[in-house]
């Protein structure tokens, strides 16, 4: 089969789709291995770019996914009915944060660090599907499990979790300190 109709192909599977497709189902379909095929969506995503089109093809994990550009939104905001803006507060970024980085997560673990409860934020965030039950704990009560979804992936405009930046190892030691500070303060009270 020709180059451009494997690529008409997988741009109708992804288009129709609308979330994304994981690149085993993709060369599966297109009746070739997953190296071919990801050659393919990168040319394809290539020639979206070149051509200046309203759309692209975005990689989240090993799944890839047809999306409106952002440059886009204002032009689709003046047709459709405004989307709902969600208010990422510090709270729920915080609580984010720590379920990005400690993935998987219970909300026990997240209080404990957070040192408040955290419910009303854990459900905030699956509301907004940023965060979602990734499985339970192997223990008593067997606690859910937390994780980032491929929306957060989106929202972030990262591929995979592997590319939140890393704090370096003396920022991580002078949060400890000011912790450690901060309870003894608070013992000494």
């Amino acid at each position: 089969m020709e180059i451009d109709k494997l690529e008409g192909i997988i741009e109708a599977i992804l288009f129709t789709m609308g979330e994304s497709v994981e690149i085993g189902k993709i060369a599966l379909a297109i009746e070739h291995d997953e190296a071919t095929t990801r050659k393919i969506i990168r040319r394809l995503q290539d020639k979206y770019e070149a051509e200046d089109r309203g759309v692209r093809i975005i990689e989240l994990e090993n799944a890839f996914q047809m999306c409106t550009k952002t440059e886009m939104y204002e032009y689709l905001i003046r047709v459709a009915r405004q989307p709902r803006k969600y208010v990422l507060t510090d709270v729920l970024l915080e609580t984010l944060s720590i379920v990005a980085y400690k993935q998987p997560v219970t909300k026990l673990e997240v209080e404990k660090i957070r040192g408040v409860k955290s419910d009303h934020a854990v459900n905030k965030l699956v509301e907004y599907n940023l965060v979602c039950e990734v499985g339970r704990l192997d223990a008593p009560g067997k606690p859910i499990l937390f994780g980032t979804t491929e929306e957060f992936l989106r929202r972030f405009s990262i591929h995979s979790v592997e590319e939140l930046p890393r704090m370096n190892p003396e920022q991580v030691e002078s949060f400890k300190e000011e912790a450690e500070e901060e309870i003894q303060l608070k013992l000494n009270v």
